[in-house]
């Protein structure tokens, strides 16, 4: 089961890159950021209300402590998002979503520094790995034309994501009850909090970028649906099976990634891409196993 939770995982996420690849040739950042969020919310309550059907719980205390998280969490996915839709503009599909994937690897320098995580020399070797394959995926002519922005960006889009899951996984730590039902609590307040504070954005700022959504129902929909159904995989994987086993496996996603880039995107994804984006499998995998 937690194989099947895996591979679902992994391929919605790949699927709501491209959708979100797709939908920022059309509309702005802000409005390829809010349809992550914008249908996740109902699908994320509908989650939780069967988990409270399937093994009745008492509702959680939601502390001042959890508030904190979860606002952090959810300003950091926003930011996140939209640095990566941004990469999505620099580069093709596929190298935006390889460079973004340096998560792993920056929530292992974190985790060391801030959160009292313990890394191998193992782990170390992976970071290094990932390093490179960042600078690798940011330059279309290999070294000798590296972009310093492509890789600041990315190593951003990267600490953003990192940051996210650092602190979505604090706030479900300072609740009660099953870790399922923790885990789906924090889910749904960080979706309904990132979709009120995008959309009272757009609304004072950019209502037009709305409009656009709105004319584009089914990339939107699609968008969310992949996006909450690949956090639920990935929540449920881990649910059944320990961390690394999950995150290992779903390092298929880069696989996915490239399928997808190449076969329904029609992006060209030169030798050193791919190389580049084993590389960082290979250096996330490291990180894992550590």
């Amino acid at each position: 089961m937690w194989i099947m939770f895996t591979f679902l995982a992994a391929f919605m996420q790949a699927w709501r890159n491209a959708f979100q690849s797709k939908l920022s040739k059309e509309v702005s950042v802000a409005g390829v950021t809010l349809a992550r969020f914008i249908w996740a919310g109902p699908i994320a309550a509908c989650y939780l209300y069967g988990l409270h059907q399937y093994q009745p719980s008492a509702l959680p205390e939601f502390t001042g402590t959890f508030w904190g998280f979860v606002i952090g969490a959810s300003s950091m996915q926003i930011l996140a998002t939209g640095l990566m839709v941004k990469l999505f503009r620099m580069q093709n599909f596929a190298i935006g979503a390889g460079l973004a994937k340096s998560e792993a690897l920056v929530a292992a320098i974190l985790g060391v520094l801030f959160f009292g995580t313990q890394l191998s020399l193992l782990g170390w070797i992976g970071v290094v790995i990932g390093g490179l394959a960042i600078m690798l995926l940011s330059s279309k002519q290999g070294f000798k034309q590296l972009s310093v922005k492509t890789v600041l960006l990315g190593l951003a889009c990267g600490s953003a994501f990192a940051l996210t899951s650092l602190w979505v996984r604090e706030a479900s730590l300072t609740l009660q009850g099953p870790f399922t039902h923790r885990a789906a609590w924090v889910l749904l307040w960080v979706i309904g909090l990132q979709t009120i504070v995008l959309i009272g954005y757009l609304l004072a700022k950019d209502k037009s970028t709305l409009a656009a959504l709105w004319q584009r129902p089914t990339l939107t929909l699609s968008i969310s649906i992949t996006s909450c159904i690949g956090s639920i995989g990935w929540f449920s994987a881990m649910s059944l099976q320990a961390v690394p086993y999950v995150k290992t496996l779903g390092q298929i996603e880069v696989f996915f990634t490239l399928m997808i880039a190449v076969f329904w995107l029609k992006d060209k994804v030169k030798i050193n891409d791919v190389a580049g984006l084993i590389l960082i499998a290979i250096a996330a995998v490291l990180v894992m196993w550590s």
